[in-house]
Order: structure tokens, then sequence, then C-alpha cells
């Protein structure tokens, strides 16, 4: 007699084995595939050899512990999209990202690219650039400062540069943001900054020399101490014209912005005798412009520089807001320098 029972009985516990088997699975797979290894943001670097397989994709991965199983990261692989062809290449990836995220990622092939960003200020010397270069592990101050001094660098504007000059490309490095590749050499950086200026050169100076009788170089010169000195934009043509009546009248610069340089610090007061520093830079010493720029202008102080101020005033003194008075005679200038005192 055949027993229905039993076998009833038999084919329920094999439903309910495959049942939780699929549940089972389905758990692991949702667990594998569809949560990530854990809630860390913090990016690895991740590189895939061109013409790895995934097998080998896989295995990268679980070493970096960017996904929890090998086998289902290709079997997702396989039924992702249809299947996917993973790009070689640098990726930055997290074990925050599941599975499809990095899939995705390594389907569109959204490498890093090894560049490097960096910032300079208006104002800043070369020596201040080359020191944030190095600080940035971009490279060597030496490197820089030599190929400042010596490379070859082929520009109309540097054909004015007296070729003694100390500090040849001061000025000339136009400040702004920048995306290098790693590894870019401290000659193509400055032709970098060099080809900026260029474009600055040839939209807003060249032709316009005239408008103060200077050459390019001498407008840099100027436009360099209008930056050191200028805290205010209102008052950079405004300083611009006391240089230039100065200039004019055969009165020494006496901008102390010079006098630290030539010192090659910043001071909040400068000293007797530190305006007696022996130095072409020094304009408390010498009649005229210093022999080169004290820093790297912005545009604006290099408009200023063309388009100074029509004005009367031959000093200025600073206040603590940063802005200025500007005065006519030397007797208005010591009330002033009271007030601010």
């Amino acid at each position: 007699m055949i027993n229905v029972k039993g076998k009833v009985k038999k084919r329920s516990l094999v439903m309910i084995v495959i049942v939780v088997f699929f549940i089972i699975s389905a758990a692991i797979y949702y667990e594998s595939l569809f949560k990530p290894v854990d809630n860390n943001p913090t990016e690895k670097e991740v590189v895939i050899p061109q013409g790895a397989s995934t097998l080998e994709i896989a295995k990268i991965l679980r070493n970096k512990d960017l996904i929890r199983s090998e086998w289902f990261f290709i079997f997702r692989s396989k039924f992702y999209d249809d299947g996917v062809q993973m790009k070689a290449g640098k990726y930055l990836l997290s074990s925050n990202m599941t599975t499809d995220e990095i899939i995705e990622k390594l389907k569109e092939g959204k490498v890093v690219l090894d560049t490097v960003k960096f910032t300079i200020p208006e104002g800043f010397t070369v020596s201040q650039i080359a020191d944030r270069l190095q600080q940035m592990g971009i490279v060597k101050k030496s490197d820089f400062m030599d190929e400042a001094q010596n490379g070859v660098f082929n520009y109309e504007f540097l054909k004015d540069i007296p070729k003694d000059r100390p500090d040849r490309l001061e000025g000339y490095l136009f400040p702004d943001t920048y995306i290098i590749k790693r590894g870019t050499s401290a000659h193509d950086i400055i032709n970098l900054m060099l080809s900026r200026f260029d474009e600055i050169y040839k939209s807003y100076i060249k032709g316009k020399e005239t408008n103060v009788g200077m050459t390019t170089d001498k407008i840099v010169i100027v436009a360099s101490m209008i930056e050191k000195e200028a805290k205010i934009d209102k008052d950079r043509p405004l300083i611009a014209g006391v240089i230039y009546n100065r200039l004019n009248k055969n009165m020494k610069l006496q901008i102390d912005a010079t006098v630290e340089y030539a010192l090659g610090e910043h001071k909040d007061k400068l000293s007797l005798d530190d305006l007696k520093v022996n130095s072409p830079y020094n304009t408390y010493l010498h009649y005229g412009l210093p022999i080169g720029p004290i820093s790297n202008p912005g545009l604006k102080s290099i408009k200023a520089a063309i388009n100074p101020a029509k004005h009367d005033y031959y000093y200025y003194v600073a206040q603590n807001d940063g802005s200025h008075i500007f005065s006519k005679t030397y007797i208005d200038q010591l009330n002033a320098e009271k007030k601010v005192n």
C-alpha cells in the first residue's frame, strides 16, 4: 500500500528546503550586492590594470575590502545592464559604495585625473610661490627658483627685462588658480603662469603703454607696488596717481613695501635702520622706480598702473581699516599720520 501521507510530507519538506534555500540565497545576494561593506566614506585609491579580467578586478576590490564576495561581484557584473565592460585606470572608491555603484563607476571609466590644483594670491613674490609649491609637494623650491632665474621662455614682454636683474621673473608669474598634472616640471609650471600673464599683457597692457609713458616692465613694477600697498580696490588708482606724481616731480617714492622686499620680510613698522638698507629696491634710498617688481600683481593693480587717478596728492598713510588718507602737502601728511596714530 502506497504511503500517500509520507510522500506529501516528503514533498513539503523538499519545498520548505527549496524556499529556505532561496530565501537565504536572496539574503546573501542582497547583502553582497546591494549593501555596502560598511559606512566608511574614506576613499581608497584603486588601480585597474589594462586588460584585467573580471576575476582579477574582483580580487583587487576584495583585497581593498570594497566588496564582500568576489564571486557575487563577477555574477553581478555579468548580468548588470546586460553585461558590462569595465575600464582600466585609477579610481577613488569607498567601502560605503554598493556593488552596483562600484560597477557603474568602473563601467563609465570615472577615473581619477592625476592632477593637482594650486592657487597663487595677488601680491605673492616668486619666493612665496616656490614655498607654496614645495609645501604642496608639487616641486622643489630650489628647482623653481633656479628655473625662474635661468630658464628660457619666449614671450614678447620679457624682452624689456634687464638681463642682470636679480629676480628676473618677479611680477610676471600671474596670480591665479592653476590645475596641472602631478610631476609637471618647474619649467612647465612657470611657462603656464607666464602664458596667463601673456593673456593679460595682450588684453590690457600692449598698446596702452603710452597712457603713462612707461614700458611694459615699468608698468609691472608700478603695479607690483600698488598690489603691496593697496588693501581696498578704490585706493589702487589713487596710489598709482601718487606714484606717478612723485616720479614726475623727481621725488623719492618712499614706499615701505619696497624696503620690505629688500629686507626679505614683512614688518608692521620699519625702523630707521631698515630704511637705510642698501638695495636697488629701496625707494627711500634711491630715486625713481626700484630695479624690478616687488610682487606679482593681479589684474586690478595692473589696470590701476595703466589708468592712474588724476589728482594733486603726493602722500598717503594707511588707516587701521586698510584704507588710506591722501594728502597734497607734507604738512597735511604729518597731520594725517597723527590722526592714524
